[in-house]
């Protein structure tokens, strides 16, 4: 079928359902008598008359009602597909890759997960957690999460759930038994809890700040870890000191297993973001994920 049949079959269609030429045209955003030749022309091309039209009213001829009773299923069908259609370009669609520590994609990235999903089921998140830093162009992310201080170059960095903390922490029978470091330096006399750099196998030198004077202080103790989270349980269990994010140890701190040592010692300082490369086109399932992030805002993000 030539375009300019459909054009035919669809301006007939509109005429009965206005049942005026007027109308019609003003729908079709054409003239009246510009859709009275396109009538023409159909019905010239059929062979048939299929309305009967006087000054006031139009009517079905006996083989305009045979055919309309055919096309209007069809036209109905085709509106429905153009309008589902348009619904995938209205709505985001396909994977989204992003790469994550393990502590952006634990407090910052899972309780988004469900609501972003519940918002937009078309889109599957793939989401790969490691500690080490990777070309994410090269690797074929569309994002990684990290803190805002490994960031990668030329990247456009979005920020997620608002600053970070660092806290060092002991138990309560810890504390007891050895004593409360009252300055950084004390650590070194202490059992403290390390944990070791992923990208080179170094141990990690706990960094302390006040009023302008900064420390990188390199501790010994009876427990080294590539996987950070389990420090929480060891401090917990009085095996020794640690260093962790707050929200590592919000919910110990809570509840008493442990307690915050040093907080002078441990501003705040900016935490994760969302980030993606500026020169390339952004793709939307990213577009909507970044959307939906801001608006959830940080009380939401790290919950």
């Amino acid at each position: 079928m030539r375009g300019s049949d459909f054009a035919e079959l669809r301006a007939f269609a509109v005429i009965v359902e206005h049942g005026s030429f007027t109308r019609a045209a003003a729908q079709l955003g054409i003239s009246a008598s510009a859709l009275s030749q396109t009538q023409r022309n159909l019905e010239t091309r059929l062979g048939v008359r299929l309305l009967n039209r006087t000054t006031r009213s139009v009517a079905l001829t006996q083989a305009g009602e045979l055919l309309l009773a055919r096309l209007s299923p069809a036209m109905a069908e085709i509106e429905s597909a153009v309008t589902q259609t348009a619904a995938l370009r209205l709505q985001p669609a396909g994977t989204l890759r992003l790469n994550a520590s393990g502590l952006a994609a634990i407090h910052y990235l899972a309780p988004l997960l469900a609501p972003f999903n519940a918002h937009y089921p078309d889109i599957v998140v793939d989401l790969s957690v490691e500690e080490r830093l990777v070309d994410m162009v090269a690797a074929g992310f569309d994002a990684g999460v990290r803190l805002h201080e490994r960031l990668e170059k030329d990247m456009v960095a979005v920020a997620l759930g608002g600053e970070q903390r660092m806290c060092v922490v002991a138990s309560p029978a810890y504390l007891a038994r050895y004593g409360t470091p009252q300055t950084p330096d004390a650590l070194r006399q202490h059992r403290c809890l390390n944990t070791r750099w992923p990208t080179n196998g170094s141990i990690y030198r706990w960094e302390f700040e006040r009023g302008g004077e900064k420390l990188e202080i390199a501790v010994e103790g009876p427990l080294i870890v590539d996987e950070p989270q389990v420090l929480v349980r060891a401090a917990a269990d009085g095996l020794g000191i640690a260093y962790l994010f707050e929200s590592q140890v919000a919910a110990a701190l809570n509840d008493g297993r442990l307690l915050p040592l040093l907080a002078a010692w441990t501003p705040p300082f900016p935490g994760f973001y969302l980030y993606y490369p500026a020169n390339r086109q952004m793709p939307r399932p990213l577009r909507a994920f970044i959307d939906f992030a801001r608006q959830q805002g940080p009380q939401a993000i790290g919950a």
